[in-house]
């Protein structure tokens, strides 16, 4: 009676650097009978099973690796519009003056704007909002601890519609910067649209081609509803027309009542002996304020150039010592070949032009 054993011999391949990470076995039958001894070699392969789990351990590991670091960006990201805002908010509350390092006083007017507020609420209330939720988003979505019941899938959609909702806002006040309010520079509006895009585009980066395609028409109904919401604001809260573009003025000058200190005198002659300029416009409260500080008498004694000697309306262009300066905003000081921009302290001033009252304190 014949028997069988067998056994399992692993193929060796020519060039092991070349072989599969799986060798391939070839099945050796032995067998006894009578005759003897025999070895049947049968062609057949046995291929070891690759579970589905060893296929995708490593696509699953680089996208866990690469949502936690786009989630943490966004909170970063998140947590610095959510200072910017809440100080934008805190100067708002408190009617104080932003301080504007670019712009001057231009800067001033688009945040105390009726354009600052929606239905009433203060713009940069709802831009801390809106980080702030993003912030807490993408700290939550990096630990894997979303709150109230919410799991990752929904996490990551609440995060991608928080960041189009705020793509298209700071869009459309971007319109609204460059039409009503042509020449003006806003340095917090500028960072706040910047921190907003780099949001939106971390967040989608986030999703695979497919899910796009998926979400693409829910975010097309968010960016129509934000459009459609401020839309309606405007129109309705706004009691006219408040674009510059729009606006026919004419030239007009406004008294200074303050008194001159002997302080301001001096450095009124110095500053004109030196070539400093000042260059501003007939309807700029700042530069009006700015001529407050030195007073009725030094006033007249600055080399003051009006940028609009002929009145502001649509076709009319700014004067072109202005244009060839490159201003940014007003007020805005030259002394020396340094660029000031809005108001200046006097002892400022003094100290930008070399000014010595002779070791005497502004009084």
């Amino acid at each position: 009676m014949a028997s069988f054993v067998v056994s399992y011999r692993p193929l060796l391949s020519p060039a092991p650097f070349l072989s599969s990470p799986s060798p391939s076995i070839r099945c050796v039958t032995q067998f006894k009978g009578w005759g003897g001894r025999g070895v049947l070699m049968l062609p057949l392969k046995c291929i070891s099973k690759q579970t589905p789990d060893s296929e995708t351990a490593s696509p699953s590991s680089s996208s866990s690796s690469s949502s936690i670091s786009a989630y943490n960006w966004c909170a970063g990201l998140g947590g610095l519009g959510f200072l910017e805002t809440t100080y934008l908010t805190y100067v708002k509350l408190t009617n104080s003056d932003a301080f504007c390092p670019i712009g001057g006083g231009t800067c001033g007017d688009v945040l105390n704007s009726d354009y600052a507020a929606v239905f009433g609420v203060p713009l940069p209330l709802i831009g801390m909002a809106a980080y702030g939720l993003v912030t807490i988003l993408g700290l939550q979505l990096a630990g894997k601890n979303m709150p109230f019941g919410i799991d990752e899938t929904n996490g990551r959609l609440l995060l991608l519609g928080t960041t189009t909702s705020m793509f298209v806002a700071s869009a459309y006040f971007l319109y609204i910067l460059n039409t009503q309010f042509p020449g003006a520079s806003c340095s917090y509006c500028l960072v706040s649209a910047l921190l907003s895009f780099s949001l939106f585009f971390t967040s989608l980066k986030d999703f695979q081609f497919k899910e796009i395609q998926k979400t693409v028409l829910l975010q097309l109904c968010i960016g129509c509803l934000v459009v459609a919401t401020l839309s309606t604001s405007y129109n309705t809260s706004l009691p006219g027309s408040t674009s510059l573009a729009e606006i026919d003025l004419e030239p007009f000058t406004v008294e200074i009542t303050t008194q001159s200190s002997p302080f301001a005198l001096s450095l009124a002659r110095h500053l004109r002996s030196i070539g400093a300029k000042m260059y501003g416009a007939f309807w700029c409260s700042h530069c009006v304020e700015q001529k407050q500080m030195f007073g009725r008498e030094a006033a007249k004694l600055l080399d003051y150039v009006e940028c609009f000697p002929d009145g502001y309306r649509k076709e009319i262009k700014m004067a072109k010592a202005c244009l060839d300066s490159g201003l940014e905003g007003f007020p805005t000081w030259v002394i020396n070949g340094e660029v000031l921009s809005g108001e200046q302290e006097l002892s400022e001033l003094a100290r930008i032009s070399g000014f010595d009252f002779d070791g005497s304190s502004q009084t």
